[in-house]
């Protein structure tokens, strides 16, 4: 098979098995789900902080070199203050559209958009996901292999977390499963920007990396931690805490396996 054929199989097959594996989940009972929720937003958080502080934000740095760190913090800046404008956008929306000025439950249409939100992240994290995969393929086949195992075995924790919070947001099980295979694509779009387009997409990397941090640390401080917050009891309080943990430390265990 060409390096072609290799980064398509695989950037398809990376995407479809990460979304089948966490979406298993969706098919136990409702009660069960119910109950699950708070424990997949906890890892969630978790999830999200680890996947932006030790693996996006270090391997951008790592890409651009010290002359062009500053560069770089004004991407995450503006990254955090884009996705600030989007959450508005789509909380106006929701009023505007529901005619619900007055009396609207903000915080449910804060729900709405954190799944809104998390799927536009997962798509540049996806995005990149492509990018690095072919680019292991382009160096070898057996690092392209092994690289595109690992980038789903990482994915799978991040995207029971994605199901989680999609089904807070409201979403139903079918369109979590639908919206997650199509944000899974952008994989498959990655890897073929990064074969045909390597040499002139190499420098933006960083900066797209960046961006995609910007938006899991937007998500993670400003709609799941508050959320998390509304249960106050000491007992939630550590079961939330350990879910965090777990979360950055299995992301982290999977970076490092990666690497």
């Amino acid at each position: 098979m060409t390096v072609l054929t290799w980064i398509i199989l695989f950037t398809l097959f990376g995407g479809a098995l990460s979304v089948l594996g966490a979406s298993l989940v969706l098919f136990l009972p409702k009660r069960i789900i119910s109950k699950a929720l708070p424990f997949g937003v906890s890892f969630a958080t978790g999830a999200l902080l680890s996947v932006s502080f030790v693996g996006l934000v270090p391997h951008a740095l790592e890409e651009v070199g010290h002359d062009h760190f500053h560069a770089l913090s004004i991407t995450i800046l503006g990254g955090l203050m884009f996705f600030f404008v989007l959450e508005k956008m789509v909380l106006w929306r929701h009023c505007h559209h529901d005619d619900c000025e007055g009396h609207v439950d903000v915080h449910t249409h804060s729900h709405k958009s954190a799944g809104t939100l998390i799927l536009v992240g997962d798509s540049v994290h996806n995005f990149v996901d492509g990018v690095l995969i072919a680019a292991a393929f382009l160096t070898d086949i057996h690092l392209g292999v092994v690289t595109a195992l690992a980038v789903t075995t990482h994915e799978i924790p991040q995207e029971i977390g994605d199901f989680a919070i999609l089904l807070q947001s409201g979403f139903s099980r079918k369109k979590a499963i639908l919206y997650n295979v199509v944000s899974s694509l952008a994989t498959l779009v990655g890897g073929l920007v990064a074969y045909f387009w390597l040499a002139d997409f190499e420098h933006i990397l960083p900066y797209v990396l960046a961006f995609a941090a910007a938006s899991f640390i937007y998500i993670a401080v400003a709609d799941l931690i508050p959320t998390l917050h509304k249960r106050v009891n000491p007992a939630a309080a550590i079961e939330q805490i350990l879910l965090m943990v777990a979360g950055i430390a299995l992301i982290g265990w999977l970076h490092g396996f990666i690497h």
